[in-house]
């Protein structure tokens, strides 16, 4: 495993809303990976080594004249994550059918229960991202299809589409600490149909899919949208989010070049999930 040091920032919000959603979604465009929302605003992480100096230079919210923002930041070892996501993991239900929990929260009566440790990985669940590409799942069949879940942070995702009837799943994450949480994760939830791999859309080379999920950036969605219509099998399912309302235009003009048609629109307050065919 690599000892990655990541730089955190405490960010002081108010209001809260829709201000920490705003600020949210320009920090992962700048390049942050993991949030914590809490009671005062929210806690971001982003590895050192794609950490500069003037990172929040282009974060517009912070110049706004609408809310009062401050923030400090310090670097912050891995093995300090834990007690930080312990403190404010709590479990979620999603449509009455799927918990997300940790391994220390009591075992819920919903018919899908997933086990996520994230440490310092994106994905309980808790994100509205997450949160929507888990209903998108449940609202469509996975029965003995092949599933690719890509950028797939704790692998929460790939889990749970194995555990709704996926033949194989592929779960791919260009992070090092994302591939071991992963690992970690599809062992914890007893999957045996779900490969783990570290790396990106060169991975990709040669393999097809019934169904493609992708929740990461709308920069990387845009870049890696065409390898994604090569990989689907006629008739297959794309679903993407990690992006912002405002980007749906721009998301379904590089779809609609590679014939995949949107079909289907989730929506949690300013994040958006898509789902596309061919």
């Amino acid at each position: 495993m690599s000892n990655t040091i990541y730089i955190g920032y405490e960010f002081k919000v108010f209001p809260l809303q829709p201000a920490v959603e705003i600020l949210i979604a320009e920090l992962g465009y700048a390049g942050f990976e993991s949030f914590v929302e809490n009671q005062d605003g929210v806690t971001a992480y982003i590895q050192k080594d794609e950490w500069y100096q003037d990172i929040l230079k282009d974060i517009q919210i912070l110049n706004s004249e609408e809310f009062e923002i401050t923030y400090k930041f310090n670097e912050i070892e891995q093995t300090n994550w834990n007690a930080e996501w312990e403190k404010n993991f709590k479990p979620i239900i999603v449509d009455n059918q799927v918990t997300v929990r940790a391994p220390f929260h009591d075992k819920p009566q919903t018919k899908y229960d997933l086990i996520i440790e994230p440490k310092m990985s994106f994905g309980t669940g808790h994100h509205e991202t997450t949160h929507m590409m888990i209903q998108h799942i449940l609202r469509n069949d996975f029965t003995d299809k092949s599933v690719l879940d890509m950028g797939c942070g704790t692998g929460v995702l790939a889990i749970l589409a194995e555990k709704v009837g996926a033949k194989n799943v592929d779960a791919i994450d260009i992070d090092n600490w994302c591939y071991i949480n992963s690992l970690e994760n599809v062992d914890r939830n007893k999957c045996t149909k779900t490969s783990v791999y570290q790396g990106d859309v060169a991975l990709l080379y040669g393999k097809t899919y019934d169904i493609i999920i992708a929740n990461i950036n709308r920069n990387i969605l845009l870049s890696d949208i065409s390898t994604y219509a090569e990989c689907l099998n006629e008739n297959g399912l794309l679903f993407l989010s990690g992006f912002y309302e405002d980007d749906i235009i721009t998301i379904t003009t590089e779809c609609k070049k590679h014939a995949l048609g949107l079909t289907d629109k989730l929506q949690r307050n300013n994040w958006v999930a898509l789902m596309f065919n061919n």
